[in-house]
């Protein structure tokens, strides 16, 4: 998370620059196609794809008349870009853009407001003061790109270093990734569901209370994520069979795990043994960076998980969760985190991933009924 300012400092500092004018001219600038962009395709489009698209729009001149005040608020916080009006182009720009993400992530087709802005790092304030012309870029999905491309009022494109905190001001187009997950795990819940990957409390009643796993602390290992890339939405699915020695999964929200290389005390349950047939369980952490499928995603652990059948002893899940993913997830993505095998009721102290991405504190917790 970046740290806020007040509304009033953020329109001081971006007032004297955000025109996007030409107090500079970037020594990467290359020239763009000519301001003509290919036919919208839902479905078949990347996110970072049409992140890309909406970035070179408002930063051309046609955006000049909404551009200063909506990278007045964005200075400050992430500014959704529904929220743009004015400019019918850029807003139908927007609409497209947003049917368009919510294809490309598996999302209902009614999903709006996926798109936001917002400075790339606080760090940029000061350039923001001196009256350095902001660039508009496009959050990269692959975090091993050596460059970032953004594009500047004059139609340039400007290829920045990845590793490297530019000095020029970066306004970053973006999916709101919490507001994603929220729908993203909806989808998935209702996929697994209707291939018949039921959730553990699914049809279980648990009389007297049960035991679970809580997490005490837990801490990702930095992956060095370029400067542009904001906080990330970690997410986990904990597996097992259930009574019926069917398998059964839910998914685990994790709100807090923005950074990695940090420490967090989250004194979270991850687990509920009390709806299992063995005290045992498996752990599978992903990350959404923007390009997250969730429905796919469902789709993939579903049809790994279906034909699995109880053989009296408990058989880890997450080999077969992770050979069901798509070989982009391997490549340049992100989306795997880490995974934990046959964490029991017993499971007590620091446990490492498999991945060696991350360790959990974890204890045994007992869940008292009401």
């Amino acid at each position: 998370m970046h740290p806020r300012i007040s509304r009033l400092a953020a329109v001081s500092l971006a007032t004297v620059a955000l025109g996007l004018g030409t107090s500079m001219t970037p020594a990467q600038a290359q020239p763009v196609d000519g301001g003509q962009s290919p036919a919208w395709s839902p479905g078949r489009d990347t996110v970072a794809a049409i992140e890309d698209r909406v970035a070179r729009q408002l930063a051309s001149p046609l955006a000049d008349n909404v551009r200063q005040d909506l990278l007045v608020a964005a200075a400050d916080q992430p500014v959704h870009l529904s929220t743009v009006d004015g400019n019918a182009a850029l807003e139908r720009t927007i609409q497209r853009a947003d049917t368009a993400v919510a294809a490309a992530k598996g999302l209902p087709e009614d999903a709006r407001s996926l798109l936001q802005v917002r400075l790339a790092h606080p760090d940029m304030r000061a350039a923001l003061a001196r009256g350095e012309a902001p660039l508009i870029a496009a959050a990269p999905t692959d975090d091993t790109a050596a460059a970032v491309t953004a594009y500047g009022r004059n139609g340039a494109k400007v290829l920045l270093d990845a590793t490297r905190i530019p000095q020029q001001p970066v306004f970053v187009v973006e999916v709101d990734t919490e507001k994603a997950l929220a729908l993203g795990l909806k989808v998935m819940r209702a996929t697994l569901d209707a291939r018949g990957i039921f959730s553990a409390k699914s049809g279980v009643t648990v009389q007297g209370g049960y035991w679970a796993n809580k997490v005490n602390a837990i801490r990702l290992n930095d992956d060095k994520e370029p400067w542009v890339k904001g906080g990330a939405e970690i997410f986990g699915i904990a597996g097992g069979f259930g009574p019926d020695s069917k398998v059964r999964v839910d998914t685990v929200t994790m709100p807090y795990l923005d950074h990695d290389g940090t420490t967090y005390y989250p004194n979270q349950v991850i687990v509920h043994y009390g709806f299992y047939k063995y005290n045992f369980a498996d752990y599978v952490m992903y990350e959404d960076d923007g390009d997250t499928n969730y429905r796919d995603l469902a789709l993939a652990i579903a049809n790994a998980l279906l034909y699995i059948v109880d053989g009296g002893a408990y058989q880890p899940l997450v080999n077969a969760i992770i050979n069901a993913m798509p070989n982009s997830w391997w490549t340049d993505d992100p989306d795997y985190t880490d995974s934990w095998y046959t964490l029991a009721t017993s499971t007590s102290g620091r446990r490492y991933g498999a991945a060696s991405n991350g360790w959990m504190d974890i204890v045994p917790y007992w869940i008292e009924q009401f």
